[in-house]
């Protein structure tokens, strides 16, 4: 480890043709703090099983610039297990990560730099104040997983909160101590605790390539969120349960007293139908918020391997 070393941590998925252009836009930045702190830099590209040309561009950049790095994994693992494969492989005592398509801006890198130096904070982290350019659908949505996890969770996260951020050693030790197979990394970088600075920005439209996010990823990636640092799913179910347990209860009181006092019969095959669907479609609710945490359990008992490396030039 070289405390005035930072690592730049890019996790990498079919994106070919934006790797150059990050590094061109990065090396100006790069260029700053090196003359103003005499700070060394490295970067760590991560393919996170890329099915296009995106590890041989790693590996033309890596013969041209010494201080690029890169990891090739054997498979697409997620971008979760991407980022740890990242942290692993970094020898700064810096350690930052950003997205290759450059809507993680550069340019933060010197104010981030600064504030870990300078100011005392172990971590510097970018958050979005707008979603220009997105889906409507989509912001929406994130907007209220943000609300929702913060209120179901002891672990906060800041809405608009980005992976880019930059952070001492002794936090990202304390990330890699955090070894889950079902990774969740906004989540982790806040249950870690360490002294944050939050700098605000402006979403920033993709420069090139395409998102590989789509809405139904990003749907099933707030579930693993909100799994990963709530068991109030579970409570639900549970409240649930006991909920139709006192109303069938009721029902039946309801329903005898009824018949005998006033010689009611109990009609409405369609209503005891409606009434059979509804319990039974919140059971399998039920049962599948269980399943849920029954399924992450038991990937976590396996005790995989996060990721595989297939090659890298790191010794």
């Amino acid at each position: 480890m070289k405390s005035d070393l930072i690592s730049i941590v890019v996790p990498c998925y079919n994106e070919e043709a934006s790797i150059s252009l990050f590094i061109e836009e990065t090396n100006k930045v790069i260029e700053k703090i090196t003359k103003k702190y005499g700070a060394e830099f490295e970067y760590i590209f991560v393919d996170d099983g890329s099915k296009d040309n995106t590890a041989n561009v790693m590996r033309e950049q890596a013969n041209k610039d010494s201080a690029v790095k890169y990891v090739v994994l054997s498979k697409n693992f997620g971008k979760e297990s991407a980022i740890y494969a990242g942290f692993t492989a970094a020898k700064g005592g810096f350690v930052a990560v950003m997205d290759v398509d450059l809507q993680d801006p550069p340019y933060m890198l010197e104010e981030m730099y600064e504030a870990i130096k300078n100011e005392g904070y172990n971590c510097c982290a970018a958050r979005r104040t707008t979603r220009a350019g997105e889906p409507k659908i989509r912001s929406f949505f994130a907007r209220l997983f943000y609300r929702l996890i913060n209120k179901i969770s002891k672990t906060e996260i800041v809405d608009g909160a980005r992976d880019f951020r930059m952070m001492d050693r002794n936090m990202v030790d304390a990330i890699l101590d955090v070894c889950e197979y079902n990774r969740f990394s906004k989540g982790i970088f806040s249950w870690v605790g360490f002294n944050t600075k939050w700098l605000d920005y402006e979403n920033v439209e993709r420069q090139c390539g395409e998102s590989k996010w789509s809405f139904w990823k990003l749907f099933i990636y707030s579930l693993d969120g909100i799994m990963a640092f709530s068991t109030v799913p579970l409570s639900i179910a549970s409240f649930a349960g006991i909920f139709f347990c006192a109303l069938s209860f009721f029902m039946i009181i309801f329903f005898c007293a009824k018949t005998l006092i006033f010689g009611e019969p109990v009609a409405g095959y369609p209503s005891l139908v409606c009434i059979i669907f509804l319990v039974s479609g919140v059971q399998l609710f039920c049962l599948g918020i269980i399943g849920q945490y029954l399924s992450k359990t038991y990937l976590e008992t396996k005790k995989r391997p996060i990721f595989i490396v297939k090659e890298t030039n790191i010794s």
